[in-house]
């Protein structure tokens, strides 16, 4: 499994990393443990989650997740071995996070996520901190294809970046996280916590999350170049476009047990022309004799901008399928097929 280097830390991640956000609703902890194991066996030396897991989040689960991957590193007594990815969420009103208020990206509410975090996965730190969402009322991911009819609202409290950043200036001192990162942000909210850093207000930016697939590339469109330019390492989620990229729900198929099926929130996936345009890429992939969960995954880390590509399952089948991919070779081929399609489908689910 090959590693790479988290922007300008140094931190070094295998190219696959293990996405958490079932264990505690989908899937039990053993199952959990027993992803673990199988990946870490393979090579895998990152994982990712946040405060708001399992999805979907609801109070009586939330926080499962982080007591699951603490459980396991207590038993294996491998935390030295583990780079360990973990949220705060952004601005929400749900208020189960915070103890029966809304939370925002203020001192107070960044303070109890963080010690909330470190007590369930049983850590002094975590390796990369990250803003779930921006606080700022923007479109869910950050990078839609084109923009409302008005721009979004400006709300009187919104907190400002540099006073958030400050926090998390806090956090590193204190020695609760080393590094620090961003989720489903724009290009403008890059730069702009690229600037208050430069400026000295806080940790720069080693990395950001947001999703990245066969039927959504709009990272490629502005923000590639910003992360290339800035050392800000891509850790690109939803490969399979929650799980649409694995042919499974083609021609409207609802298989029993699945996501879509479980708890109807694949609506990202489901936009006009959607179909279509992940029928041809299940289809690509099958006309080269490759499983489409097997394709989806390796096109996204064969993409020389994305440092790790955060993998989900729900059954060990499922992720020996996403650990194989990272040996896949991606050819000249494959790639001019999957542009044809682009080319006329575009981004239908960003």
């Amino acid at each position: 499994m090959k590693k790479r280097r988290i922007g300008r830390t140094d931190l070094y991640v295998s190219q696959i990393c293990l996405g958490t956000m079932t264990w505690g609703q989908q899937n039990t902890e053993a199952e959990g443990h027993a992803q673990m194991d199988l990946a870490f066996s393979r090579g895998v030396n990152f994982l990712d989650t946040a405060e708001m897991y399992p999805i979907p989040p609801k109070a009586e689960t939330q926080g499962r997740t982080e007591t699951c991957i603490g459980n396991w590193m207590k038993a294996r007594g491998n935390r030295d071995r583990v780079v360990l990815a973990s949220k705060v969420i952004g601005r929400t009103n749900s208020d189960w996070y915070r103890g029966g208020r809304p939370s925002k990206l203020v001192r107070a509410d960044i303070f109890d996520a963080i010690d909330k975090s470190l007590r369930r996965l049983q850590t002094d730190y975590i390796d990369i901190y990250q803003i779930h969402f921006p606080e700022r009322p923007i479109t869910w991911g950050a990078n839609p294809t084109r923009v409302g009819a008005a721009p979004a609202e400006r709300l009187a409290d919104e907190t400002p970046i540099a006073e958030t950043l400050a926090v998390f200036d806090e956090l590193v001192k204190a020695g609760k996280i080393r590094h620090f990162g961003l989720s489903n942000e724009s290009s403008w909210g890059v730069m702009r916590f690229i600037a208050e850093s430069d400026r000295g207000v806080g940790p720069r930016v080693a990395s950001l999350q947001n999703a990245y697939n066969l039927v959504n590339r709009t990272f490629e469109v502005n923000l590639a170049e910003v992360c290339e330019r800035e050392d800000v390492s891509l850790l690109a989620y939803s490969p399979l476009a929650q799980g649409y990229l694995t042919g499974k729900y083609d021609h409207g198929a609802r298989p029993e047990g699945a996501r879509s099926t479980l708890f109807n929130r694949g609506q990202r996936y489901e936009t006009p022309h959607a179909a279509e345009a992940l029928l041809a890429y299940n289809e690509l992939a099958r006309s080269f004799g490759t499983e489409p969960a097997l394709f989806a995954n390796a096109y996204v880390s064969s993409r020389w901008f994305v440092t790790s590509n955060i993998i989900g399952a729900t059954s060990l089948a499922q992720l020996e399928m996403a650990l194989d991919s990272a040996g896949v070779t991606w050819t000249e081929e494959m790639q001019k097929a999957v542009d044809d399609i682009h080319q006329r489908v575009g981004n239908p689910c960003p």
